[in-house]
């Protein structure tokens, strides 16, 4: 079963996909009867009285269709008041100046909202909406404010009978009536320049047809070459083969700073992936970052290991999908172009953080495998090496004489109380390998040891530097950590017997340089190159336990290496690093 969320939500419920959501489903339905009755008011009847109660008909049926917020959301006191506010002003000033500016925020409204359209129908719907307002405004209410009404009965007729087809031509639009068809979405940017545009538009042309002395059709075809030409050149100033990227970096500005400071959200972001280390940790302390957002109002998510939500649930929300999460990020309106842009942004990076968590506890858990699997490995070895004494010690025991009881006995009394201490020492690091600490024994004391320990295999044994040497004299107070050069030695004469009748092992008692040499064949040479650095698979035994005894040698300041390779001669030499790098 999944983990479901266990944070409280910022709200006690989700919305109820009650009449909303069939508004939301009939926008372009809305928007039509609205031009239809705009148009009515304004092309026969204006300044009449049926011409006020058009207008209050069209001003709800702009409240049902406005993609500002829920038509069917609840009004706080101050929204209500502002709702009849603009309502009784659109109707009592029944003015042409009122009703062209009222003209241009309606484009841009609808124009506003194209570029975050991806719905077919809901685009044509506002496509044909903008092209009827446009044409409204241009050819019957601007010639109204210059005090000069259409007089040619053909243009008339146009405006009067033509122009709603193209308003009716709305309530037929094929719009998607799933999530598709929510209300459509208001870039304020967009907006903002559309508006500008209308505006530049009607007023020049009405500056330049006084000056043109009453040529209407003259003044707006100059002013639209005007505008045209002005984004044309604003085109090229954006255009970064220009060699000016102040606008660009203007509309970059805007882009990465919609709804709060993006430098300061994405430090914070770092901040959370710093200390948290647990993925799940981290999702949670990153949602809620975002459901901080003002314009955020609940969450959901969805990955492999889990899901769950937080705050209010809504039908205004954008999905994305991030390597292995799955998010649904809900607001309080329907995305703007930009914002969809910016919350993307958002989503990603803590996509990628998340998997990026992921990743870290995987490599984690593989690492704390691995050390199990060496550890085990490690302590296999120094078993197997115990064992072989021991049956050293059975083999001599079989082939004992009368006469060498006594030099059996001794032997036993030797060697039975070591191989019980370092089988002690074997059981402590695998109870509790990093608290083990090395025990560190005299070099002369170790030899003498570990002659004793391979005295009846066929190994011979050679000291250098100390030979006849007693505790106190020169070179005995040099020490060696004695498991690590138990474990190291076992597992290099073990190797050479099985490769060669006869092993050579020599020591440097005063520079703690061990040697061991065999005459069998040489080591081949790719197998060499990672005997020191990985796991080897080789039935001869000369895979993980070189590996391991390389690394312990490492931990105790000694370096392992294969000294010479050839057929006949093959040595593997122990020696401090200091010692090591001096040869170098």
């Amino acid at each position: 079963m999944p983990a479901e969320s266990t944070l409280p939500p910022r709200s006690d419920r989700p919305l109820p996909p009650t009449r909303g959501s069939f508004v939301a489903r009939h926008g372009h339905l809305w928007l039509g009867l609205m031009l239809l009755t705009l148009h009515a008011a304004t092309a026969w009847g204006m300044g009449t009285v049926w011409a006020s109660a058009l207008l209050l008909a069209h001003f709800g049926l702009f409240l049902l269709w406005q993609p500002l917020w829920q038509g069917d959301g609840e009004l706080r006191p101050a929204q209500a008041l502002l709702v009849i506010a603009l309502g009784m002003l659109l109707a009592t000033l029944n003015n042409w100046w009122a009703i062209a500016v009222w003209l241009a925020a309606l484009i841009s409204l609808t124009g506003g909202g194209v570029p975050g359209l991806t719905q077919r129908g809901q685009r044509l719907a506002s496509l044909l909406a903008a092209l009827y307002l446009l044409a409204l405004l241009l050819i019957w209410v601007v010639p109204q404010l210059a005090g000069e009404p259409p007089a040619n009965t053909t243009l008339v007729a146009l405006v009067r009978y033509g122009l709603p087809l193209v308003a009716a031509a709305i309530l037929f639009v094929r719009a998607a009536p799933a999530r598709s068809a929510t209300p459509i979405a208001v870039d304020v940017f967009y907006s903002l320049m559309l508006f500008l545009l209308v505006a530049a538009l009607v007023l020049g042309s009405l500056v330049l047809q006084s000056a043109n002395q009453g040529q209407y059709l003259l003044a707006l075809a100059e002013t639209l070459i005007l505008i045209a030409a002005a984004l044309v050149a604003l085109s090229w100033l954006m255009s970064p083969t220009a060699g000016f990227a102040g606008f660009n970096q203007l509309l970059s500005r805007y882009l990465m700073s919609v709804g709060l400071p993006f430098e300061q959200w994405v430090q914070r972001l770092a901040q959370i992936a710093e200390h948290e280390s647990e993925p799940r940790r981290f999702l949670d302390a990153a949602l809620e970052h975002i459901l901080a957002l003002p314009w955020v109002i609940g969450l959901r998510w969805e990955t492999p290991l889990g899901s769950g939500h937080y705050g209010r649930l809504n039908e205004h929300y954008a999905e994305f999908v991030v390597d292995e999460l799955k998010l649904n990020i809900h607001t309080r309106w329907a995305l703007s172009p930009a914002m969809l842009l910016h919350v993307k942004l958002l989503a990603q990076m803590i996509g990628h953080f998340y998997a990026a968590k992921l990743r870290e506890q995987l490599q984690r858990r593989d690492a704390y495998t691995q050390a199990i699997h060496e550890t085990g490995s490690r302590l296999t070895h120094d078993v197997k090496n115990l064992l072989q004494s021991l049956h050293a010690l059975c083999a001599a025991a079989q082939d004992n004489t009368p006469g060498q009881s006594a030099a059996l006995l001794a032997l036993m009394q030797r060697q039975l109380p070591q191989i019980t201490q370092r089988l002690s020492v074997t059981l402590d690091k695998l109870g509790a390998p990093a608290q083990t600490e090395s025990r560190q024994m005299a070099a002369h004391a170790w030899w003498a040891t570990l002659r004793q320990r391979y005295a009846y295999r066929n190994v011979h044994f050679t000291l250098q530097s100390g030979e006849g040497l007693s505790v106190g004299s020169g070179g005995a107070g040099e020490t060696v950590p004695a498991e690590a050069f138990d474990s190291i030695a076992d597992n290099l004469i073990e190797n050479a017997l099985r490769k060669a009748a006869e092993v050579q092992v020599t020591f440097d008692a005063r520079r703690l340089i061990l040697i061991v040499r065999d005459g069998g064949e040489a080591v081949p040479r790719a197998l060499a190159a990672q005997l020191f650095t990985s796991p080897v698979s080789s039935s001869a035994g000369l895979g993980v336990g070189l590996y391991h005894a390389a690394r312990l040698a490492t931990q105790h300041g000694y370096t392992l290496k294969l000294a010479v390779n050839e057929p006949g001669d093959v040595r593997f030499q122990l020696s401090p690093e200091i010692d090591n790098k001096n040869n170098q």
